[in-house]
């Protein structure tokens, strides 16, 4: 296989530094085990962003998300640990995760984890007629 799964976190430089704008991803794959009885978990996983300095590249995103699939993990707790790495690689102004699990059991799981960064304020909403 030409690539493995892997933690790393590549990032490049914001090409706009000066904007504020919002970058969104969906993972729609995310997989893994149920700590409890070691049966897969999926869910379909949205990362919305305001970069600051750096932004993560798509590949090691794609490869680093790949590393959870043989993992065993709470679903509050993977979630969770996914948005800590993330703002510990690009430092954003903003993060926010959202993780809609699969039905297990009968039972729907969405788990929202954001950052936000101290010295940054949300722009104020355009409206437009």
């Amino acid at each position: 296989m030409p690539s493995q799964p892997s933690k790393d976190l590549e990032t490049f430089d914001n090409p706009q530094p000066e904007r504020d704008y919002t970058i969104r991803i969906s993972i729609p794959e995310f997989t893994c085990l149920c700590p409890k009885t070691g049966q897969p978990d999926f869910a379909e996983m949205t990362l919305e962003y305001v970069p600051d300095r750096l932004c993560v590249e798509l590949k090691a995103l794609k490869l680093y998300i790949w590393s959870f699939r043989d993992q065993g993990a709470f679903h509050e707790a993977v979630t969770n640990e996914i948005l800590d790495d993330l703002v510990a690689a690009t430092r954003p102004r903003f993060m926010r995760l959202s993780a809609e699990f699969n039905v297990r059991g009968g039972i729907y799981t969405t788990v929202v984890a954001e950052h936000q960064a101290d010295d940054w304020t949300a722009p104020s909403p355009v409206s437009l007629p």
